[in-house]
């Protein structure tokens, strides 16, 4: 039986958060596993979030969290610890309660990414890609592109002194990949990936230039809704591969679960 005293509970933070599809996500998997725990979307105010954010810690029973836009980087700096993965980025997507009450963070964008471009056989190394986006999910998949053997990263944001910081950073983690500020233009790319929200509403415009499409070139979106976004339906007329965002989520929702201990396996974690 679910949702009883006894149960684990995780929050969604996000604002808004009605978009959100890792409660359902996880919540399913508690189903379909017989876990007594649950998965609850929250949001609040931004200016808000300390008093919310208090109300959370003291909640004993909420095990961990996954946190989405805009506070990644604000509840990162909340943890006493941190993976490399979210380290390296300032920027948090999961936390995990610690046996003293405070909060352990890691960040799951970038292994999401990386894990649903292999599963689909999709190769990274020695690739030349352009990336749009250098946000919170965009620094996350743009060190693990590099990490994973990208020969080379075209950086692209709306905020230019954004990407050329994570270029500079980047580059230093992994200097066998060439990695620079340039315009969202897919020519001379091999792989094409959209980092950010733009295509998530109708009349959002197309975030790269889809008149440098070539048929050999693959296109990756990491929207999960629409999953066709404009962007895609661009590069299948194109004649490119193309990947969904909804992979990106699901390899995530594998690694979390792992990171919460949903099946209390090792409660020393927390």
């Amino acid at each position: 039986m679910r949702g009883t005293g006894k149960a684990d509970v995780f929050v969604m933070l996000a604002h808004p958060v009605d978009h959100a599809k890792s409660p359902g996500d996880f919540n399913a998997l508690f189903e379909e596993r017989g876990l007594d725990s649950l998965m609850v979307p929250l949001t609040c105010k931004p200016a808000d979030f300390e008093t919310f954010w208090a109300g959370l810690t003291a909640a004993q029973n909420v095990r961990g969290m996954i946190i989405s836009v805009p506070y990644k980087i604000a509840v990162f700096e909340k943890c006493s610890g941190a993976h490399d993965r979210a380290a390296r980025v300032n920027s948090a997507n999961s936390v995990r309660r610690l046996p003293d009450g405070s909060w352990y963070a890691d960040n799951f964008d970038g292994v999401g990414f990386i894990d649903g471009l292999k599963a689909a056989n999709r190769q990274i190394a020695g690739k030349r890609v352009l990336q749009v986006g250098a946000g919170g999910a965009g620094a996350s998949i743009a060190y693990c592109l590099a990490e994973a053997g990208a020969a080379e990263i075209r950086l692209n944001d709306i905020d230019a002194s954004r990407a050329a910081k994570l270029a500079e950073l980047v580059g230093r983690a992994f200097p066998d990949c060439r990695i620079a500020v340039g315009p969202a233009d897919p020519r001379g790319m091999d792989i094409a990936v959209n980092a950010t929200p733009v295509g998530m509403h109708a009349g959002d415009p197309l975030p790269l230039d889809v008149t440098g499409l070539t048929p050999d070139m693959l296109v990756v979106d990491i929207i999960m809704e629409p999953a066709e976004t404009a962007l895609l339906q661009a590069a299948e007329k194109a004649g490119c591969q193309i990947q969904r965002g909804r992979p990106m989520m699901a390899f995530q929702i594998e690694a979390m679960a792992d990171f919460f201990d949903v099946d209390r396996k090792d409660r020393g974690n927390g």
